[in-house]
Order: structure tokens, then C-alpha cells, then sequence
């Protein structure tokens, strides 16, 4: 009895796969997690998101008109349908949610990459963790919230009770639109673009820097000081994307201050009709808001340390060897 060797004398032994990561990745290089990963996806994918994004604002604004000239509606000074402040304000969310599917859609191609793995690192929106953030963000929120209280109003601003029936169905409307306003914002800038850059910087500290301030522009520009907020914002939050694994920190802030601000604007007569951002915030509600997002921050860095969220993504399975010629008498 004999054995041949597994592979010819002479020859090179068989080739076996690349050798897997043995820790898995963090959320910021999950575009190189499945090995799919080339130079030019993620550019693609953002000029295909954007080219896309231009084409569906423009149907929904071509919607809103035929819309508002079958209800009567009066037309806006840009030449758009006035649906009152209500159906206005829904229609600039909806306008902006609208980027939430763009970006599932530019994972699965040119990503090439499960639409999950823009939600975290274990391929899903974990919805425990959510949870926990939203209560992590009950705190600063209502800092931010006496803070604004606090704080005099602008001449000329509106604060007479719109009632509670105007209210209610405002506060319906946001209830459902907000939400998916905030994460939409989430998943293009603390989630798409944040991976698109990690697929080429491991640092955290550089690859949160430009979704930070594309972020704050596309707030548009108001005063420094609001620009400066958006900034921070922008930083802490991609940095605690990182940090937990997942979009479910950011997102749940968003929300919660997103609610807050639109809630506070339908309670009043007008307050929905104004135009204002976050980019317009006078120096001190900035330096409270950036205050929120280093406390919000530092009671969720302290819950990651009770629960223990996932921050890597699975190691990859090992290498199957490939066999060699079977044994001969």
C-alpha cells in the first residue's frame, strides 16, 4: 500500500482562500466585510443616490401641485401649492424621507452589500438598543427643552395657542413623518456616507469629519454659531454610530429632538409656517445643543458599557481547504 501526496512532487501545494478576519469590523469598514468591496462603488452609489434623489423631488413637488390645483389650494410665492401648514411641512418631510429607501436601494447595488448592514453591524436595525437610546435621550432633551423655554423670543415671533384640535392632527402627522425624516437624515450621513468613507480610512476620528459637514451645510447657513452646532452634532454622532455599532443612537436623538422642535412649532398660531433650522439657532440655544449632545452621548457610552451592544460585525467563517486527489493503493 502506497500513498501519492496530496498534490504532484514538484509542485506547489493547492491554494487555500484569504484568511478571514478573526475579529469582524467595525460599523465604519463594513464595506470591506464581505470582500466585495472595489474602488469606485461607493462613488457610483452616491451619484446614483443624488441623481435619483434630484428626479424624486421633483415628481413628489409635481404631486404636491396637482394635489393643491384639485383642492383649490392657493399657490405659493415659488410657484408650488400652499396646503396649509400642515400638508407643507408633511410634504418637506416626506421630501426628505424620501432618501431613506435611495439608500437601501445603493447598498444592495453598487454596494453589493445586505441593506441591513447600514443599520448595524449585525445586519438589522436593533430595535432593544433603540429603545434604550430613546430613554437615554429623554434627559438632554428636556435640558434643551427648559433651556429654549428659558431663552427670549424673537420680536415679532407668534406665541398664541393654535388649540387643541389643530394640535392633535399636527402632532399625528409629525408623529408619523418625523421619524422617518430623522432617519433618513441618519441613514445618509452617520450611515451611508460614513461607510462609503471607511471603506478607505480605518480612523474613526477622520471618517466621521466629512458627513459632519456636509451635515451642517446642507442645514443651509444661518448664523456661525447654528453652523458650529450642526457640526458637533454631526461629530459626536457619527463618533457614537462607531462607538455602538449601529445608526440606533444617532437615530434615536434625531427623533426626540426633530419631535420636540416641530411639536413646539405646531402649538403656536404660524409656527409651522416658518422656515427656520437648526442652522439658525442664536449662540446660546447652539451652546445648549451641543451641551444635549455631549450628555446624550455620555449616558449612552454608559448603557454600551451595562449592555453591551454588538461593535463588530461577525468574524468571517474560516477558509474550506480545497481538497487534494484521494488516495490511490
Amino acid at each position: 500500500m502506497t500513498n501519492t501526496p496530496p498534490y504532484p512532487v514538484g509542485m506547489p501545494p493547492y491554494p487555500t482562500a484569504p484568511s478571514p478576519d478573526p475579529t469582524g469590523h467595525p460599523y465604519h469598514r463594513l464595506d470591506r466585510a464581505t470582500g466585495r468591496h472595489r474602488w469606485w462603488r461607493s462613488s457610483v452609489g452616491t451619484l446614483l443616490m443624488a441623481v435619483a434623489y434630484v428626479v424624486l423631488v421633483l415628481v413628489l413637488a409635481v404631486v404636491s401641485y396637482v394635489l393643491g390645483t384639485a383642492l383649490g389650494a392657493p399657490e405659493l410665492p415659488d410657484g408650488g401649492a400652499d396646503l396649509g401648514p400642515v400638508g407643507n411641512t408633511a410634504m418637506d418631510l416626506v421630501s426628505i424621507a424620501i432618501a431613506l429607501p435611495l439608500v437601501l436601494l445603493a447598498t444592495l447595488w453598487p454596494a453589493r452589500r445586505p441593506v441591513g448592514t447600514v443599520s448595524s453591524v449585525t445586519g438589522r436595525l436593533r430595535i432593544g438598543w433603540l429603545g434604550w437610546c430613546l430613554l437615554a435621550g429623554l434627559p438632554p432633551i428636556l435640558l434643551l427643552t427648559v433651556t429654549a423655554f428659558l431663552l427670549p423670543g424673537e420680536s415679532g415671533e407668534s406665541d398664541t395657542w393654535v388649540g387643541w384640535r389643530s394640535f392633535l392632527a399636527a402632532l399625528a402627522v409629525l408623529a408619523v413623518l418625523v421619524p422617518l425624516q430623522a432617519a433618513a437624515e441618519e441613514y445618509v450621513f452617520r450611515g451611508w456616507l460614513i461607510q462609503a468613507v471607511g471603506a478607505f480610512l480605518r480612523s474613526p476620528w477622520l471618517v466621521v469629519v466629512p458627513q459632519a459637514v456636509l451635515f451642517a451645510a446642507a442645514h443651509g447657513w444661518g448664523t456661525r454659531w447654528g453652523f458650529l452646532g450642526l457640526l458637533v452634532n454631526g461629530l459626536v454622532m457619527g463618533l457614537l454610530t462607531i462607538r455602538t455599532g449601529g445608526l440606533e443612537a444617532a437615530i434615536a436623538l434625531h427623533v426626540l429632538n426633530n419631535l420636540l422642535a416641530f411639536g413646539a412649532s405646531a402649538a403656536v398660531v404660524d409656527g409651522l409656517v416658518s422656515d427656520e433650522t437648526a442652522a439658525d439657532a442664536p449662540w446660546q440655544l447652539a451652546l445648549a445643543a451641543m451641551a444635549t449632545d455631549l450628555l446624550y452621548a455620555a449616558i449612552v457610552l454608559w448603557l454600551a458599557r451595562r449592555r453591551k451592544p454588538q461593535r463588530l460585525s461577525a468574524p468571517a467563517p474560516p477558509p474550506t481547504p480545497y481538497p487534494g486527489p484521494a488516495r490511490t493503493a
